[in-house]
């Protein structure tokens, strides 16, 4: 059973996603009665959602989370408002479906069901629905067939309740002409920039400025609680350098066994002369073949030049013959042995005696050749070495990895004995928070963002273990945390920093390019405003714009959508138009000098009528659970609210 699960992971996930939606509401509301007693965070009708539904739903969300992410999955990106507000939102919407489809008796046939189990494909063998994998999935787990069929049965019940709505919404024509007609009108613009880096010089900044700015932005000055931190990684570089030194004949033996990734060895273009020898000849016939093959071989001596012609009209291989006899590029290891060492014992342009070989008497011509070139092994020493280091390295990690996980648990509250044993460097960083690395501004020296191993700390399980209660709290080491499967890490908390707003003399600096990229962004809004105007007002300038482009909606040749909102926004009625955006360090006139109606029958558009259909199905279900969830009088408890405001804490 649990190699079968092993080798279906996607598809338990499947079975088990359906089995934890409480479809079994249909075999009787009163199933819920256990769990009464729990606190009540939002009421639909006849139902509520508890905080206990609402727990279990958290964790199963953050689950799916880091297995999808495989762990780097930062739990924080949940812990907000709105993260919990829209999962509430979720399980609202389901009950208020439950309440109404037990309302009004919503049913699937039985050859709905059928249809349904029959089209899912982890049931289906060569694409048909197979009756033995559908018992074996269902056995895989200890689930009836009547069971799953039931709660599939209530899954497609909640469906009908607001799938039709979904299903059969249909964007209005003449809307999706007039999108097609907008996504490629096509409008020709020139753009103007005006740079706030061109204003910095002329900016000055007081301390009087920079003393008011700290006192009115210390919020925003102040930083997280953040820890130092020892730790230890070990990876491929480690475990290269615990190598002991690699003896000479193990490098040569190493070289020899991979001779040919250092060394391109020699091969020669040859043609050839074949005079033909059938199999069980008599002497006479031998003696014969072989006068005949030295006599050309004579003549093809006295004349190598006319080597090709001779193969032409003397030889009796028809595959070469007609072009000249020639067999192309041959490495050893390519013809007969006798054969090779005729051919390798040419130099270029010379013509052998006759070889015999398994057809007859050969005359080879070596055409061109190329020596065995490369390295010696002395010359691809040093690449040797590394390479069978990195061989050994790789038996030696996973030894590394063993001892390392031993040796910090038997050494709980300290890492140099692990250090010491394994030859691994104990480092140090600082400036690491539960949510990010500080950037070296903020950490000061020895800022893990400056640090080598900034990707290996800034991984959300190595940040997690930091602010562990074991680590951060009891002081002890972390387990050990693989990162990736060459590289792992061990880390403990050498000091904690409270959150804090820095002293005024460690952020000035800070403060002053902030004001200083202000003033000089303001100063560049300003100037390019001014031009703005004139241009509207026909005074302007029109020197200074960049090269005309053609753009769409479906083309922006590479402009940001702030300058093409602005572009598309310019009035067509009097062109040439102007328009302004306030880009992140400039400013910019978008002039329009053309506009032209696109092809609405681009390929691009294809899909667009089914995308368009699908966003109006939502918009419509949408509206509809609005609908749906005033008529039932939906109510968030002040338990409830308190919870999606400041989490489980809130509730407590």
């Amino acid at each position: 059973m649990f190699d079968f699960i092993r080798t279906h992971q996607r598809l338990m996930q499947l079975i088990l996603l359906i089995l934890v939606v409480p479809s079994f509401v249909f075999l009787g509301i009163s199933g819920y009665s256990f769990v009464t007693a729990d606190t009540a965070i939002a009421e639909i009708g006849k139902l509520s959602v508890t905080k206990q539904e609402f727990t279990q739903a958290q964790r199963n969300q953050l689950q799916q989370m880091q297995e999808s992410s495989q762990g780097r999955f930062d739990p924080a990106l949940l812990d907000n408002p709105e993260s919990r507000q829209a999962l509430l939102d979720q399980l609202i919407n389901r009950k208020v479906q439950i309440v109404l489809a037990t309302d009004e008796h919503f049913s699937v046939s039985d050859n709905a069901l059928r249809r349904a189990i029959a089209a899912m494909p982890q049931v289906q063998v060569d694409g048909q629905f197979s009756a033995d994998r559908y018992h074996e999935v269902l056995a895989s787990i200890g689930m009836s067939p009547r069971d799953f069929e039931d709660s599939q049965r209530a899954e497609l019940a909640l469906d009908t309740v607001l799938g039709p709505v979904r299903d059969t919404a249909a964007l209005p024509a003449p809307v999706l002409d007039s999108i097609k007609q907008a996504l490629t009108e096509e409008r020709t613009v020139r753009l103007k920039v005006f740079l706030a880096k061109d204003h910095e010089q002329s900016v000055q900044i007081s301390a009087e400025d920079i003393q008011a700015w700290y006192d009115k932005h210390q919020d925003d000055l102040r930083l997280p609680e953040q820890v130092t931190a020892s730790y230890i990684v070990l990876d491929e570089a480690a475990a290269v350098a615990s190598v002991a030194s690699v003896s000479d004949t193990q490098l040569k033996d190493y070289y020899e066994q991979n001779k040919a990734r250092y060394v391109v060895p020699a091969r020669y273009n040859v043609s050839h002369i074949l005079v033909k020898l059938p199999a069980g000849a008599s002497d006479e016939a031998s003696k014969a073949a072989l006068s005949r093959a030295e006599d050309i071989s004579q003549r093809a001596k006295a004349d190598p030049s006319q080597f090709a012609e001779l193969a032409r009209k003397e030889s009796q291989d028809a595959g070469t013959a007609r072009d000249g006899g020639k067999l192309g590029w041959i490495q050893r290891g390519t013809l007969p042995l006798a054969m090779e060492q005729a051919v390798f014992a040419l130099k270029q342009g010379e013509i052998s005696e006759p070889v015999k070989g398994p057809d007859g008497y050969h005359i080879f011509m070596a055409n061109q050749v190329e020596p065995e070139k490369g390295e010696t092994f002395d010359e691809a020493r040093s690449k040797v070495e590394t390479e069978v280091r990195r061989q050994l390295a790789a038996d030696r990690f996973a030894d590394m990895a063993t001892k390392l996980t031993s040796l910090v648990y038997d050494n709980p509250t300290s890492l140099e004995p692990a250090a010491k044993e394994l030859g691994l460097q104990l480092r140090s960083a600082t400036g690491i928070a539960r949510d990010r690395l500080l950037s070296k501004d903020e950490a000061g020296p020895g800022s893990a963002t400056a640090s080598d191993d900034a990707a290996v700390l800034g991984d959300v399980r190595v940040r997690q273990a930091l602010f562990s209660r074991q680590v951060l709290g009891d002081k002890q080491n972390s387990g050990v945390i693989e990162i990736s499967p060459d590289t792992m890490v061990v880390v403990r908390v050498k000091q904690v920093t409270p959150s804090h707003v820095p002293e005024l003399d460690k952020v000035k600096d800070h403060i002053r390019t902030q004001l200083t990229n202000q003033q000089a962004q303001a100063a560049a809004v300003a100037e390019g405003k001014k031009a703005l105007s004139a241009l509207q007002a026909d005074t302007g300038s029109a020197e200074g714009f960049q090269d005309a482009i053609t753009i769409s909606r479906l083309d922006s040749a590479g402009l940001g959508k702030s300058v093409l909102d602005t572009a598309f926004s310019v009035s067509q009625d009097k062109l040439p138009a102007f328009g302004g955006v306030t880009l992140p360090d400039a400013y910019a006139i978008v002039q329009v000098d053309a506009v032209k109606p696109g092809t609405t029958d681009k390929p691009a558009l294809d899909g667009l009528a089914a995308q368009l259909g699908r966003v109006w199905g939502e918009i419509e279900q949408q509206a509809l659970m609005v609908d749906l969830r005033k008529a039932l009088n939906v109510k968030i408890t002040e338990e409830g609210k308190a919870l999606i405001q400041n989490g489980d804490s809130g509730s407590n």
